[in-house]
């Protein structure tokens, strides 16, 4: 991503290339079960484990914008009552070294609160990059500095509490009017002679829009490959169909996949705005099922469009993302379910251990009746979280399962997490 002019300050994406809170903890009343015979049928199968779930987060970056507080750090990485739940943290890898402690303090913060921390340059040093007719790029006489540049930040980090899960090659090599250009070769060349020398695990190519044409030549050259740790991408106007992967899937065994950067639908609305924000809902069910991504990390953290608002208050936006983030936890896994059991009805599901978690979100004006049937499940108790146009992560009373199954309603255009323990 990158800076956007908003006249006050620079801050958000350039171009406009891609497109109130009810406080937590009043109980909602007990919504009515369906019939049967009104109900739709779902089937969760906890024995099909598809991917394992590494986190849900955001950025920080304090060049562009002012840091976050030390209260919303806890609101942002904290998983209690009002706080997000987020366990990844983006920071920037900044050209000037002077600029690295700026960072610190947030993701030292993220870190003893267990989020994974990742970095992307969107630079390199000056004195490393050169003009051409496409731009700006690293020299060709600078891949070994500029790889040990990205070590010296990795070892700042880890000196300052905070150690690097992974470090990018370059931010968005694909969009980089403003920033430093890469092409496929370039970086499968970087990933080759240098990438084997990183101290931390090595995220590439982190395309603007997953284009492909910038990562298959990794996921096909077996030496590149093997200096990769985490195939990472943006989803700018990435559509629904492109967001499979097949060549992944045949080539990517032992990788990790991860959607590193994205705000959506836009950066021009309110974050608050209802029922719009279940897009958002909906654009994380879509990247983890579909996309069959590990991660879901949002642009700024705290934002008019983010999931925290200026004033440091969840968004709604922001809950629909916490309804993923505050329980489905790093090492979860996604398992297999009625992903669609209506229109504009969608559906994920995930375990740990014995404990099975549902997110359901219903973009209708009408209520959404479902039979829910649990594989290998026997009685059981479900908790349940509700957002809403008047709620945002409320609670509701308890459901009770009998032999694997239970009946729920989703209200009309809301998001509701169930938790079977």
């Amino acid at each position: 991503m990158s800076p956007r002019q908003d006249r006050s300050e620079i801050a958000d994406s350039p171009l406009l290339r891609r497109r109130t809170v009810l406080a937590a903890g009043a109980a909602l009343p007990v919504l009515a079960a369906a019939t049967p015979a009104a109900a739709t049928a779902v089937v969760v199968e906890p024995s099909n484990v598809q991917q394992t779930i590494l986190g849900f987060g955001g950025m920080n970056h304090t060049v562009w914008i002012s840091d976050l507080t030390a209260a919303q750090r806890e609101t942002a990485f904290g998983n209690g009552t009002g706080q997000l739940g987020f366990t990844v943290l983006r920071i920037p890898v900044h050209e000037d070294r002077n600029n690295w402690s700026r960072e610190v303090a947030t993701a030292r913060r993220a870190s003893e609160l267990g989020a994974k921390v990742i970095a992307s340059p969107w630079n390199p040093p000056a004195s490393m990059t050169e003009s051409f007719s496409g731009g700006k790029r690293l020299k060709y006489g600078s891949y070994g500095a500029y790889a040990q540049h990205l070590n010296d930040f990795t070892a700042f980090m880890a000196n300052n509490g905070v150690p690097l899960y992974g470090i990018s090659v370059q931010n968005e090599p694909d969009y980089a009017q403003q920033w430093t250009a890469w092409t496929a070769t370039e970086i499968v060349k970087f990933l080759r002679e240098n990438a084997g020398s990183l101290s931390a695990r090595v995220i590439a190519p982190e395309s603007f829009q997953y284009r492909k044409a910038m990562s298959d030549p990794i996921l096909n050259d077996a030496t590149a490959l093997a200096n990769v740790d985490i195939i990472g991408t943006h989803l700018y106007g990435t559509s629904f169909a492109d967001l499979p992967y097949p060549l992944f899937q045949q080539k990517g065994g032992g990788k990790e996949l991860w959607m590193t950067e994205v705000y959506y639908p836009n950066s021009t609305d309110s974050a608050d705005l209802w029922p719009q924000a279940l897009d958002v809902g909906e654009h994380v069910h879509r990247a983890l099922v579909d996309g069959r991504f590990q991660t879901y990390v949002w642009w700024y953290i705290r934002r008019s469009y983010g999931p925290m608002r200026e004033d440091g208050q969840i968004s709604k936006r922001g809950a629909c993302m916490a309804h993923f983030a505050k329980w489905v936890r790093p090492g979860y896994q996604r398992i297999t379910a009625t992903a669609n059991p209506q229109p504009n009805v969608y559906l994920s599901a995930f375990k740990s251990g014995a404990r099975i978690v549902v997110v359901a979100i219903n973009k209708n004006t009408s209520a959404a009746d479902l039979a829910f049937t649990l594989r290998d499940t026997g009685s059981a108790t479900a908790q349940t979280w509700l957002t809403n146009a008047s709620a945002n992560l409320a609670p509701s009373t308890g459901i009770t399962i009998a032999n694997g199954a239970f009946n729920a309603q989703l209200p009309a255009r809301s998001i509701r997490t169930f938790v079977v323990n």
